[in-house]
């Protein structure tokens, strides 16, 4: 499978973004799809996942400002964020995997190249 993301940028604080990751190749029932971020020094930190069937689960402290959904005629899982904050700044990856949960994730069949998002104060 192939992930390649899109929709990142500079937005001002309070502001809203939708990424978007598009998946291409091999596509089962069972694929998941997630969503990480890192910022330089840190650790890789999960955001959300989301399954062909419409399962979706959340880090706890990333549900109340960040959604996900799919799209699987178009193969695409979005990441809606609104009210950003400068520590929301990252590099957004979207990643993808076959199974249940999380745990399909741990680790991902394969990772997208990420995008750029910068919310300036």
């Amino acid at each position: 499978v192939q992930l390649v993301e899109s929709g990142g940028g500079s937005v001002q604080a309070g502001g809203s973004l939708r990424l978007s990751c598009k998946a291409s190749g091999d596509i089962f029932d069972n694929l998941v799809i997630g969503w990480f971020r890192q910022t330089p020094g840190k650790a890789r930190e999960r955001i959300s996942y989301i399954s062909r069937d419409g399962n979706i689960e959340y880090t706890d402290s990333m549900k109340d400002r960040f959604t996900i959904s799919g799209d699987n005629t178009l193969n695409t899982v979005y990441l809606q964020m609104n009210a950003l904050k400068p520590e929301d700044t990252a590099t957004y990856y979207c990643a993808a995997g076959y199974g249940n949960g999380f745990h399909a994730l741990q680790p991902p069949a394969a990772w997208g190249r990420g995008t750029q998002v910068v919310v300036s104060s």
